[in-house]
């Protein structure tokens, strides 16, 4: 087993195990546990009571963070030539069709989200095999095959994301960085977690947010009081 740094006994010293935060105190607190020499990414994991395996207790969803990832979000926008100028105004980071589908075929993935029509949809089925394993598949569910291309790049960019429970039953999610002030950080955590209870499945039986738990890259876990959200 490998040891501890002394930068990782301290954080660990500082978090009480035997303790549930408030989501107020360990939005504070991640700042406080985390010391690496990069900003750090802050993430969030809740475990739900649902069976995923059950296609009526599937929770999947978006949400845009009033903060934004903190993320330079690569997009892609597979678009017909008419819709090209739209997403490049909007801000995506690559536009055009043929010749990134062929990118992929050739198994470039170097993007973050990928954004497209209706009418291109057919054309990335035979990428499927590529796309999804690396979550980037576009699907109208997240707002991410759309005739309004700049208004989906704007979103993404301004912070939006997607989310789908694991076979585990956990969500997880990153909601911005160590760089954010501790309001910023509980906003964005408080937003996925409230979008979270507003999607509860009815066939959902039991306790629903079971455990949730904030941490930054390097740092400890933080667990948080799941009946105070």
């Amino acid at each position: 087993m490998a040891k501890l740094t002394k930068k990782q006994k301290e954080a660990n010293s500082k978090i009480d195990k035997n303790k549930f935060y408030s989501l107020k105190d360990a939005a504070a607190l991640i700042k406080e546990v985390s010391s690496a020499k990069f900003d750090e990414s802050v993430d969030i994991a809740v475990r739900l009571g649902v069976d995923p395996r059950k296609a009526n207790q599937m929770v999947r969803g978006v949400v845009t963070l009033p903060h934004g990832t903190g993320k330079d979000v690569k997009v892609l926008a597979l678009v017909t030539p008419d819709k090209e100028a739209e997403a490049k105004e909007a801000g995506a980071d690559y536009v055009g069709l043929d010749e990134y589908l062929q990118k992929i075929k050739d198994g470039w993935t170097d993007v973050d989200v990928i954004i497209t029509m209706p009418s291109v949809m057919g054309k990335l089925g035979p990428l499927g095999r590529i796309l999804g394993p690396r979550g980037l598949m576009p699907n109208p569910k997240t707002g991410t095959v759309t005739m309004d291309v700049a208004k989906a790049v704007a979103e993404v960019k301004a912070g939006k994301i997607d989310f789908k429970v694991d076979k585990t039953g956990i969500v997880h999610a990153g909601i911005g960085k160590v760089s954010f002030g501790a309001e910023q950080i509980f906003d964005n955590a408080h937003e996925i977690i409230q979008t979270l209870i507003k999607l509860k499945p009815t066939a959902a039986k039991g306790v629903y947010i079971k455990s949730i738990y904030l941490t930054s890259t390097m740092s400890p876990a933080i667990a948080l009081d799941p009946k105070a959200v």
